[in-house]
């Protein structure tokens, strides 16, 4: 029989066969993961362990003292056919239409008794590795690592994608590899890079983020200088003070020109007097600390981005509310710019900055696009998830708390990636918004070690628990090594000290 045929026989259905979920005993133990193949109906079908139970007849619940376990054990050992090694096999589908990128799901059952055999490398490398050029390598095949594991970058874009886990266990690596795979082709991405990880990567267009206050709604701009959303006498002065006039100016002439004009709030009705001056205050301020982020001569940040690059936005000196500011104005401009770029009539004064599609990568979402709290990115981020699939802006959300994530966008992220999680709030926001992730598939998101995920969605072709390969020149991310710093600092101090101790001052006798 050829070596592209399952031929190796795992076990036997056993008990009772549901179209979708099938029951087996296998001669070994079995690793959630594991992908089978069944031969009955019009084919051969593809099925997924999703549950493995080992059991022991003679070492059952009934042991009541270490002696009987003691005893039992040795019998045990003695009887081949003690332990029973069950599995249970999530039907996937006819492994011809899957090969297609189809799951087509045979009407009736196995019936009990049909053979189960371990899928050869060959059948699953046709399903997770194909050699079109939308899809690219992402890792290997958790269970059966001899097998490429590749994605769909098309789907990502056009459907968007969830990257969810706890801290340290390689969310940034993925997105890392991710960006590189889309700069080798050539693509268009941007990464909101909250906590420098991404700085690193040899291929990014490394851009520190800026605000234009020129470009900013009055409220915008009273968040950004720090005004708060309850001092509404305040926000009354910059929004009287930030005409059309003022914001017309740059450099320093805008600042000037709204310090003048918040002033003249200030002098013309005596009722705005004390917040006219806490405003000036607030400018002066502003001025003052955020010098290297507000610009007022800064033409349109959005030029900065690069066509054909990852572009890295470092997030990093900016606070919450400034950020989100940031973000929400890239997303409002990039989909305006790529609707510009997808109409048929376009027009000739405002030709689109990025013609082919873009995608954007916003790290830390929990904080950008919360359940709990309206947001300006929030606000414009559920615009692309909605309506990025017409035209072409692909949207990746990243977060270590997916329950703080707000429900309604990620249930409209096509594809997912999930390392571990532990927390079952997380688990049960991950399974709400997902249709592709069974209860025994989540269950299984506490024993994934780092760099090991379950990825489902539009992105693969089915459900797939991957070793997601790493990506080397990352230097920033990872967990710090404090014992080594401190050591090699003591080490220093102590080679100074040894140096200046042995230092003889030219000139000096000693007695």
């Amino acid at each position: 029989m050829s070596n592209n045929i399952s031929q190796i026989e795992l076990g036997i259905v056993v008990g009772v066969s549901k179209p979708e979920q099938v029951t087996f005993e296998s001669r070994r133990p079995l690793s959630i993961g594991e992908y089978v193949v069944l031969r009955y109906g019009k084919g051969r079908v593809l099925g997924l362990v999703e549950r493995s139970l080992i059991s022991s007849d003679a070492l059952g619940t009934a042991i009541r003292n270490f002696d009987e376990a003691s005893e039992s054990r040795q019998i045990a050992i003695e009887n081949s056919r003690d332990k029973s090694f069950k599995g249970t096999i999530r039907i996937l589908g006819f492994l011809d239409e899957l090969n297609k990128c189809k799951a087509v799901i045979p009407a009736l059952p196995p019936e009990p008794g049909t053979e189960v055999f371990e899928a050869a490398a060959a059948e699953l490398a046709d399903i997770f590795a194909s050699a079109a050029p939308e899809w690219v390598r992402v890792g290997a095949l958790l269970r059966n690592p001899q097998v490429d594991t590749k994605v769909n970058i098309d789907k990502v874009v056009s459907r968007h994608l969830a990257i969810l886990a706890m801290t340290g266990m390689g969310k940034s690596n993925l997105v890392s590899l991710l960006a590189k795979e889309v700069a080798r082709i050539r693509g268009t991405m941007v990464i909101f890079d909250y906590h420098d990880d991404y700085s690193s990567l040899e291929m990014a267009n490394l851009m520190d983020a800026r605000i234009n206050p020129r470009l900013l709604s009055s409220d915008k701009l009273a968040d950004v200088i720090e005004v708060q959303e309850n001092a509404s006498n305040q926000r009354h002065v910059l929004r009287v003070a930030l005409t059309e006039d003022v914001k017309q100016r740059k450099g320093d002439d805008f600042w000037e020109a709204l310090t003048a004009g918040a002033a003249a709030v200030g002098a013309d009705d005596k009722s705005y007097r004390e917040a006219s001056e806490r405003v000036l205050d607030k400018i002066d301020d502003a001025r003052r600390k955020f010098s290297n982020i507000l610009d007022a001569g800064l033409d349109d940040p959005v030029t900065m981005i690069k066509n054909g690059k990852l572009n890295v936005v470092n997030l990093i000196e900016l606070t919450e509310r400034q950020a989100n500011i940031v973000v929400s104005y890239y997303l409002e401009e990039l989909l305006e710019d790529r609707k510009r770029a997808t109409r048929h009539k376009k027009d000739p004064k405002r030709q689109p900055k990025f013609p082919a599609p873009v995608l954007v990568v916003i790290e830390e979402a929990h904080v950008f696009v919360p359940k709990d709290q309206d947001t300006e990115t929030k606000y414009h981020a559920s615009k692309v998830a909605r309506e990025g699939r017409k035209f072409g802006l692909g949207l990746v959300i990243v977060s270590q708390r997916p329950r703080g994530i707000d429900s309604n966008i990620l249930s409209q992220m096509g594809s997912l990636a999930v390392m571990r999680m532990i927390q079952q709030d997380d688990q049960a926001h991950v399974s709400a918004a997902s249709e592709s992730l069974s209860r025994d598939l989540i269950d299984q998101l506490t024993s994934l070690n780092p760099g090991e995920a379950i990825f489902a969605g539009q992105w693969v072709n089915l459900p797939t628990f991957v070793k997601v390969a790493e990506v080397k020149e990352r230097r920033i991310g990872g967990d710090q090594k404090a014992v080594e710093a401190w050591l090699q600092m003591a080490r220093l101090a102590d080679a100074a000290k040894e140096s200046s101790d042995s230092y003889i001052p030219p000139g000096y006798i000693q007695d």
